[in-house]
């Protein structure tokens, strides 16, 4: 029993420490990026659940790209001493309009003390769209 159990636990651990796959050049490829601290992970194209949180594949054209960023934040003390970190998790839902093939993107996100920031880079560092949070909150 044991040793099924700690089966388990290396499949689990092996599936996180898997490489991303190589691009597919009929896509356009958008790699995910935050402040060390942080954690930004891929949660749905357009409406669709990802299998992988750490990039997004998109096809070419239109589309809603769907984030969980987590990060930080300290209470800033009080009376009681107390300045436990709190994690906050905000979703993040991005519309753009014109992915190309082939093209690589950034999606960036940063913590604003209990929201979030985040946009859309082309290559050169363009700004090509502005996420909006959805919602933020300690779940």
């Amino acid at each position: 029993m044991r040793y099924l159990a700690l089966f388990g636990a290396v499949l689990v651990l092996s599936a996180c420490a898997s490489p991303v796959p190589s691009p597919d050049p009929s896509q356009a490829w958008v790699q995910l990026r935050s402040n060390a601290g942080s954690l930004l992970m891929a949660d749905r194209l357009d409406g669709q659940r990802l299998n992988d949180g750490r990039y997004f594949q998109v096809p070419v054209g239109a589309h809603e790209l769907q984030a969980r960023f987590q990060f930080e934040v300290t209470n800033g003390g009080g009376l009681d001493g107390a300045d436990e970190p709190r994690q906050v998790t905000c979703e993040i839902r991005l519309r753009y309009d014109s992915f190309v093939a082939g093209q690589r993107y950034q999606l960036e996100a940063r913590p604003l003390q209990m929201k979030a920031q985040a946009w859309l880079y082309d290559a050169q560092r363009n700004v090509l769209a502005r996420g909006k949070v959805l919602r933020c909150g300690t779940f």
